[in-house]
């Protein structure tokens, strides 16, 4: 792939979030266009914290000069320490050490609500479910020299956009395969799209014609596709997610919101109710709550939100997802009974879908999981390519801004300092002890991570 074609594609694959939710001019060769921005729209002015979207903390650090400080949680700080180097994990970030806000005060460092989660409920929770007692979690803190032609512009990585470019980097590794499981491979991919094809044409249906579709049907229909098709469980827990933080009404989310932060606790709190064992190990291929469960889970996170309006709030936003995430862009599906199920006739209308289907199907598929580091090794590298071009210095997760930010281990030159910090009994972090640390641009393997092994030298992202 040449730089141009990677520098599209990755471009693509970020959020830019300007000063406005409204475009200036909407492309209508592009029948989603006009949809993006009237969701734009609807999110920022037709909830309670949808001002949130645009002006909130972690904007607010990464737009200002000077020293940005980041909150990064280990299990493993000896084996760091005896290393002297810290490795960046896979996942939402993309390639990343993976990190929360901080925002300094003169009683010391206030943790963002979802680093305070991850740090005194999550982690733990992780460490008791293995039956660990000899380790607890430990609060690093970054301190990071803004260069000052870092980019202001808020460009944040959108994990659900990569499905064209997992495509690509697969073709050009895919000779690491046999000819026999390259062909299993395709067929497998085809023939879960295939047996899929219901939910995707309700979803098309909904957001390319407006169609009506009632919420129970459409929400059991996509909970029976999630097995075959696992992306549409990170799109169906995106979109629960994204609706629990826009429209909470309660006490504690107008608190945060007076911070400038959305309430990750919800969310959290949502997940492991539902599924305890994934704290710590995010699988949202397994987030799959029926109509009924979802409603029980919603109201048991917080009693203000309204589930009868968020089950019908969820067929829309989740078939407009289906359409802008894993469909080519501009393009509506044909008529789905003339569909040609090879490959090669997928690949241009449903090219995204392909793609996170072949990333997935890869972690345990054949000989491939051999390879599956040199994989997002490779698309680490295209990502260090464009943030290195942008002068992006600390990605974020551009799903939505939730908190979740990075620091770019490729960086030139960067310019911080860590310390293992200690807590206070108000919550604050102190710096307790200045570590020589160097972040090395080189992915630490999945097997060593917090989502596939007991061992881990970073934390894995919330969502990967």
């Amino acid at each position: 792939m040449d730089f141009l074609d990677a520098y599209h594609l990755w471009a693509d694959a970020h959020a830019f979030f300007g000063s406005t939710l409204i475009p200036t001019s909407v492309d209508h060769s592009d029948p989603l266009a006009t949809q993006a921005a009237d969701w734009d729209r609807r999110l920022a002015e037709e909830t309670p914290n949808g001002h949130l979207l645009r002006q909130n903390a972690l904007f607010e650090a990464l737009r200002a000069s000077g020293k940005l400080h980041l909150l990064h949680v280990t299990h493993a700080l000896e084996e760091i320490n005896r290393q002297g180097v810290l490795y960046p994990s896979g996942g939402c970030l993309v390639g990343s050490i993976y990190c929360a806000p901080l925002t300094a005060t003169e009683q010391g460092f206030r943790m963002h609500n979802l680093g305070a989660y991850v740090l005194t409920k999550e982690a733990p929770a992780f460490l008791a479910k293995l039956g660990v007692t000899d380790r607890v979690p430990t609060p690093l803190i970054f301190e990071i020299d803004t260069p000052p032609q870092a980019y202001r512009g808020l460009a944040g990585v959108d994990y659900l956009r990569l499905g064209l470019i997992h495509l690509q980097i697969y073709s050009h590794l895919e000779y690491l395969l046999s000819k026999s499981e390259r062909h299993q491979l395709r067929e497998t991919v085809v023939g879960r799209i295939k047996n899929s094809a219901t939910f995707l044409a309700t979803a098309a249906a909904v957001a390319y014609q407006g169609a009506q579709v009632d919420a129970e049907p459409f929400l059991r229909l996509l909970v029976e596709t999630i097995p075959r098709l696992p992306i549409l469980g990170y799109l169906y827990f995106e979109a629960v997610a994204e609706y629990l933080m826009l429209h909470s009404a309660s006490h504690r989310s107008r608190r945060l919101a007076d911070l400038g932060e959305l309430n990750n606790w919800l969310y959290k709190e949502m997940l492991f109710a539902s599924f305890p064992a994934m704290a710590g190990r995010f699988n949202l291929a397994r987030f799959r709550p029926r109509p009924k469960q979802l409603a029980a889970l919603i109201h048991q996170v917080d009693p203000t939100i309204d589930t009868s309006h968020a089950s019908t709030y969820l067929v829309e936003r989740i078939s407009y997802l289906v359409a802008a995430r894993l469909f080519a862009p501009g393009d509506a599906p044909e008529a789905w009974h003339h569909t040609r199920w090879e490959f090669d006739s997928l690949a241009t209308p449903l090219g995204p879908l392909l793609g996170h289907l072949i990333h997935r199907e890869l972690r345990t598929f054949g000989r491939y999981p051999d390879f599956y580091f040199y994989f997002d090794q490779h698309k680490a590298l295209q990502a260090w390519n464009y943030w290195n071009h942008m002068d992006i210095v600390a990605p974020f997760n551009g799903t939505m801004p939730k908190g979740e930010v990075g620091i770019n281990p490729a960086y030139p030159n960067l310019d911080y300092r860590v310390w293992r910090a200690e807590q206070d009994e108000a919550g604050r972090l102190h710096p307790a002890e200045e570590l020589s640390l160097t972040i090395a641009p080189r992915l630490v393997d999945i097997k060593y991570t917090l989502m596939r092994n007991n061992q881990w030298t970073a934390p894995a992202p919330s969502v990967a």
